[in-house]
């Protein structure tokens, strides 16, 4: 057998959620069997595998067909491999260190150090040896930045490789911007602030900088502690910027796009057609100037435009469920970013267009959009909801676009304020209002229902039930070339599967999800047990939460049952948590440091005027789509707290 054919075979311990753990049971089985305290293995690489099989032992990963009696027997070889192990490591020291690291394959290198560290052999072995050791069998910077005990002991030496290389800059991107790193990362305490942002700089000049960390550099908040400051962030985004233009001088990349338009002779109010990755809007005329009035006009934007779907739940947030698999696992993200797709920046662009298509419609019957908006504020929910006080002042026509997009940014804020004081209040006072001087928090608006939305808790068992039914990497989503689809859901609703079609190392977690009451199995099928039940979680894995008031009395029954069992919980606001993200994404930097933060820019008079008055007219439709979308979220909290007869005094 080749090393190699050796090295693909070694065990190796994953963690207990990892299907390939359950992979290699077997082999880690046998390896535990054949296990002689007294001929003990004799290579690191081998030791190393033996902590990996021991890992197996503690976390009860056994074949299928093993006996308690097997079981038993193979737990109680756990001591003598501890012991075994710890006498390896132990017994390096700097004279055989680099004799016996040698060889060990990447894979495990981070178990190599782990197991040194645990072992005291770092604070044994002079510095230069052990490096020298290390470096010798390929373990990388990053590799030792992980292992906290490495970098405690060696801490100059590691700062003086870090500002070795410019190239190293990433580690310090890796420790403070990225999201979701695979390993943490620790930096020497002798690495200081000044050495990170000479770090940094070098590396956003070098000719090797990448353009995904360049780009977390840019978006960084500033701080000192991370070397990032304003002139780092504004080269940053100059290099981003030469970058991005260089690449696509070479590359002429894939046509995407949208397209909108007005047909004279379409029957359906809307038909929407795909070219490649180019989609095309197009909207009856004979619909649209039938529907001139203004709750109608309101209405095109949450039914016509599709602004919110049927629970009044918008469908412009960027949503983790509409993320590809590139876009989840292979993008560097940001640990400040607002995490946006290809889908989100589909609906973004789209909702964008429909907004400047309806907005130049309108103005052709004469029709002023923020006319309509006032009319909403100051007489429709007088009217329908006794709401007295609201007051919304649209722009002056002969305003340009940069003072109608400040003023529509100002008013905006007002009639968030007006709602917060009328749903905490029950009454909107206008002296009240003159003297709240507290800054609009859109993830706090305030509800006049209680509990109106429902979130996943955050527990493993409802994420696990979220990620088996609806993810497209759950384990439950392929049987056969005849029986496979996008998730679990979509293969258990579209297709009679029963329980004997599942793989055997499938049937473990059908299992649970009937002991859970998620699925139920007929005998001849293997099906959903509850509708209601499975439409609450695919709106808490869809759109991260559930409209409690939008759901029927059993729906509602059902999310009574999950927040008992400790599953979700519910919480008022006017704007769900990814609503809410949404208007901080844009508006300002209260979450995210990625974002237009168009609301600051444009009421603290920084916004740049190189574009000229055509990108204040895009910053104007934009907020023209977030104050439509505010109105559709208080005109639902209106008419769902009419509806329930919910008295303000009792929330």
């Amino acid at each position: 057998m080749s090393s190699e054919d050796s090295t693909a075979r070694r065990v190796r311990f994953y963690g207990a959620a990892d299907l390939a753990t359950h992979w290699q049971a077997g082999r880690a089985a046998e390896i535990a069997e054949r296990f002689d305290p007294a001929d003990p293995p004799m290579s690191a690489a081998d030791i190393i595998e033996l902590h990996n099989v021991q890992q197996y032992v503690e976390a009860g990963f056994f074949p299928t067909g093993y006996t308690n009696a097997q079981r038993a027997q193979a737990q109680a070889r756990i001591p003598a491999m501890r012991s075994v192990i710890a006498r390896f490591f132990a017994a390096i020291d700097d004279a055989n260190a680099g004799e016996l690291v040698a060889a060990v394959d990447y894979d495990f290198h981070a178990d190599l150090l782990e197991l040194l560290g645990r072992n005291k052999a770092f604070e044994r072995c002079n510095a230069e040896g052990m490096l020298s050791a290390l470096n010798a069998t390929g373990v990388n910077l990053g590799v030792m930045l992980a292992n906290k005990r490495l970098v405690q002991a060696y801490d100059t030496q590691l700062r003086d490789a870090l500002m070795s290389d410019v190239r190293n800059a990433e580690h310090v991107v890796r420790k403070y911007m990225q999201k979701d790193t695979t390993n943490e990362v620790h930096l020497p305490r002798s690495f200081s602030p000044v050495d990170a942002r000479e770090l940094l700089q070098g590396y956003v000049e070098s000719a090797d900088a990448n353009p995904n960390y360049v780009g977390l550099i840019e978006t960084a908040p500033v701080n000192s502690q991370t070397g990032v400051d304003a002139k780092l962030k504004l080269r940053a985004k100059r290099r981003k910027d030469r970058m991005t233009e260089e690449f696509f001088r070479d590359n002429a990349g894939v046509e995407t796009g949208c397209e909108v338009g007005i047909s004279d002779t379409q029957d359906d109010p809307v038909r929407v057609e795909m070219d490649g990755m180019v989609a095309t809007f197009t909207y009856s005329r004979s619909w649209l100037d039938q529907t001139v009035d203004n709750p109608s006009i309101l209405n095109n934007f949450q039914h016509l435009f599709e602004f919110a779907d049927r629970y009044v739940l918008l469908t412009l947030p960027a949503y983790p469920a509409d993320l590809g698999v590139f876009e989840r696992f292979l993008t560097t993200t940001g640990k400040t970013d607002y995490h946006v797709g290809a889908s989100f920046r589909a609906i973004d662009m789209s909702s964008l267009l429909q907004t400047r298509l309806y907005h130049h419609y309108l103005t052709s019957k004469g029709i002023d959009l923020e006319a309509v908006i006032a009319w909403f504020f100051e007489e429709y929910l007088v009217e329908e909801f006794g709401a007295l006080n609201f007051s919304f002042t649209p722009s002056g026509s002969g305003s340009s676009y940069l003072q109608k997009a400040r003023h529509l940014f100002a008013e905006m804020e007002s009639v968030a304020m007006q709602f917060s004081l009328y749903a905490e209040n029950g009454e909107l006072d206008r002296d009240l209002l003159a003297v709240t001087s507290d800054p609009v928090r859109y993830k706090q608006l305030p509800s006049m229902l209680v509990g109106k939305y429902v979130y996943a808790d955050g527990g493993e068992e409802i994420a696990g039930v979220l990620h088996v039914l609806f993810s497209d990497q759950s384990g439950l989503t392929y049987i056969s070339d005849a029986l496979n689809a996008q998730s679990a859901a979509q293969l258990l609703i579209q297709n009679e599967v029963s329980y004997a079609d599942f793989a055997e190392h499938q049937r473990s977690t059908v299992d649970r999800l009937i002991t859970l009451g998620v699925l139920k199995d007929s005998g001849t099928r293997v099906q959903i047990a509850s509708r209601e039940q499975f439409l609450v979680l695919r709106s808490l894995f869809r759109t991260q939460t559930a409209s409690y008031y939008h759901l029927s009395n059993q729906g509602r029954a059902e999310v009574d049952s999950m927040v008992a069992r400790g599953w979700v919980t519910r919480r008022a606001s006017l704007l769900s948590a990814a609503e809410g993200s949404y208007f901080n994404y844009y508006l300002n930097k209260v979450e995210f440091t990625n974002g237009p933060e168009l609301r600051n820019k444009y009421l603290h008079g920084s916004q740049a005027n190189a574009d000229g008055e055509d990108a204040h007219f895009r910053t104007y439709l934009t907020a023209l789509r977030l104050i439509v979308a505010l109105v559709i979220k208080i005109n639902d909290d209106f008419c769902l707290s009419a509806a329930e007869g919910t008295p303000l005094d009792e929330k």
